[in-house]
């Protein structure tokens, strides 16, 4: 798998699945009736923000990632990041890559840490995931985030210094 800047021609690839995870409304803030510039505008960054893509050998876009300073100002040392594996790809290490990525990506920037505002608890495999590569829980906001099928259930707050 091969982890490169996302451009432009990549988001007829990205649109779909960004679209179908944002309309499931199980693990995103977003509003689930995004349309399709609004996602565009919101997932490719331009400088200091990044959008990469995970590839695999025939060029095929499995995962994308957009990291990002998380606040401004006095707090523009902390880095933030999103990211979205297309769910037919899952379980083949794209998260994990993408993450390991990010993290070195805001290393080299010289960001002293990576915060995450928004993991929905009930995603249970991105909470691992983030466990496993450093992260903390360092809240969580009961009853953060409106799950379509579970209600209203908790929204962590996770952060790693770097």
């Amino acid at each position: 798998m091969l982890i490169r800047e996302a451009t432009a021609a990549d988001w007829p690839a990205i649109w779909p699945f960004f679209h179908a995870i944002v309309a499931a409304g199980e693990t995103y803030t977003y509003p689930r009736d995004m349309d399709e510039a609004t996602a565009r505008e919101t997932w490719l960054l331009t400088p200091p923000g990044r959008t990469v893509v995970a590839v695999d050998d025939s060029g095929t876009v499995l995962g994308t990632a957009k990291m990002n300073p998380n606040h401004m100002g006095g707090a523009s040392h902390i880095a933030g990041a999103s990211f979205m594996v297309d769910p037919q790809c899952g379980g083949r290490g794209v998260g994990r890559a993408l993450g390991e990525h990010v993290l070195a990506w805001a290393r080299a920037e010289g960001y002293r840490a990576m915060q995450f505002n928004a993991v929905v608890e009930t995603n249970t495999g991105a909470v691992a995931l983030w466990k496993s590569l450093g992260f903390q829980i360092m809240t969580t906001l009961p009853e953060g985030f409106r799950h379509p099928t579970k209600g209203y259930v908790g929204l962590h707050i996770m952060y790693q210094q770097l």
